[in-house]
């Protein structure tokens, strides 16, 4: 059977930190941001974890990135 591909898409918007959690970018941060109020737009900053819920579909979608 052949090697499993990295989904670039993923891998482009997701990263494996050391310990092993999957860090992605929170939405609705890239435009429209005039009517977004500043506590918003500050609380959209930064990373966030992958829910629980994705993070297997995630981690395979990786998977060929991570151990190769």
């Amino acid at each position: 059977m052949p090697k499993m591909k990295t989904r670039r898409g993923v891998a482009k918007r997701c990263k494996i930190t050391a310990g092993g959690k999957i860090m992605r970018r929170k939405a609705s941060h890239s435009h429209i941001l005039t009517k977004k109020t500043r506590a918003r737009k500050r609380r959209l900053r930064g990373e966030d974890t992958v829910s629980k819920a994705e993070r297997k579909r995630i981690r395979t979608f990786l998977q060929a990135k991570a151990h190769g």
